[in-house]
């Protein structure tokens, strides 16, 4: 039988904090994505009018149905999760020497400049196409722990945990694939960064410019399904 894949946190660098799984994967989470539309300002047919009580009526076009909607932009992804930690059958005899990973995932850490809680990586089982939930990467918002179990001496031996996780987004990470004057490349099997080069420039001595613009330590390491900023060639 295949080893249970464990739900992971990673802390980025320059965090100094040990990457760690959860005691048991959670049963269930949900993602959350806002997107702003604002209604546009109605511009002819009709004027605002205000009743003998003072209460504002909107303008209106009553050439439309509904007033046009303008993109006020993208918010951050949200996921949440429900975690379940508990000690009774373990070598640990309080839950909080467990949940202290999550809650060192809130706090300032010492040496980081600028001074802030860590960027963490949450991945669970095997990387899919770039849009889906996982990796996330983000910042923990929001941690509840709520002690459910206790020893006779009145240490917490359960709790369940509620853990929001805002996504983080590196901006030069995300002007590789907004900037107009970059594409992407997504890696198959077999793929290295010269054949890459060599298909995307016509020149695979030209690797070094993917590598870069992707922050590739190890050239040759390369994950499949993985998606590649092509910077224009200098």
């Amino acid at each position: 039988m295949a080893e249970l894949t464990k739900l992971k946190f990673t802390p980025r660098p320059p965090s100094n904090l040990q990457p760690f799984d959860v005691l048991f994967n959670p049963t269930s989470y949900s993602v959350t994505k806002s997107v702003v539309w604002t209604q546009q300002a109605a511009t002819s047919a009709t004027t605002g009018t205000v009743s003998g009580t003072g209460t504002v009526t909107p303008a209106t076009n009553r050439e439309l149905d509904a007033p046009p909607l303008v993109f006020g932009g993208g918010g951050a992804r949200l996921l949440n999760l429900q975690l379940f930690c508990d000690v009774t059958e373990g070598p640990q005899t309080d839950v909080r020497e467990v949940t202290r990973q999550l809650v060192a995932l809130t706090r300032i850490e010492s040496g980081l400049k600028p001074a802030q809680p860590p960027v963490v990586e949450i991945s669970w089982g095997k990387e899919g196409p770039d849009g889906l939930d996982f990796p996330f990467v983000g910042v923990v918002t929001n941690l509840q722990q709520n002690f459910v179990l206790f020893s006779r001496s009145g240490e917490p031996l359960r709790a369940n945990v509620t853990l929001a996780v805002t996504e983080f987004i590196d901006p030069e990470q995300n002007q590789r694939h907004t900037d107009p004057d970059l594409t992407t490349y997504t890696v198959k099997r077999g793929d290295t960064l010269s054949a890459i080069a060599a298909v995307m420039y016509r020149d695979a001595g030209l690797w070094r410019l993917i590598a870069q613009a992707n922050g590739l330590d190890d050239p040759r390491r390369l994950s499949i399904g993985a998606r590649l900023a092509i910077p224009q060639k200098p």
